[in-house]
């Protein structure tokens, strides 16, 4: 067997490796924070960032309004930069053929909730500010009744 062999093997391991390790996305950095409706903490519901080109983030929001994102890991957080978010506030109300909303439907859809934010760099401190404009929460029903 020929000694080089064993050093091509190792480099073409090598040179397999650093390409893979190239296209592993943006740098993702810890981030959870506080979504507040009308300056109080909105309840329930669901924070969602939608990087560019890469994975969206999402936390379940708390009874205190914080939340902490996850994109591929369990609280690994969300890529750097500024990107669009929603807020889905709502819950299913169970038996009722209805959903709670929690706070307006106008964000729900990030490409339209007029809703951006920015990750400089780790961060527990993120503050998301919705507001009802003058509504309230309310049940929306389906079907029938």
């Amino acid at each position: 067997m020929s000694p080089r062999l064993p050093r091509a093997a190792a480099a073409a391991l090598a040179a397999a490796a650093l390409a893979g390790g190239c296209d592993r996305g943006p740098k993702v950095v810890p981030v959870s924070g506080q979504v507040l409706i009308d300056g109080r903490p909105l309840t329930k519901g669901f924070v969602r960032v939608v990087p560019a080109g890469y994975r969206a983030a999402t936390g379940e929001i708390g009874p205190d309004g914080r939340f902490t994102l996850t994109t591929t890991a369990a609280g690994d957080g969300c890529a750097v930069g500024t990107h669009p978010a929603a807020v889905i506030g709502n819950e299913t109300l169970v038996g009722q053929n209805a959903q709670m909303w929690h706070a307006p439907k106008k964000y729900l859809d990030p490409a339209t909730s007029g809703l951006a934010v920015t990750v400089d760099g780790p961060t527990d401190g993120l503050r998301i500010e919705l507001s009802w404009g003058g509504g309230r929460p309310f049940v929306e029903k389906f079907g029938g009744d």
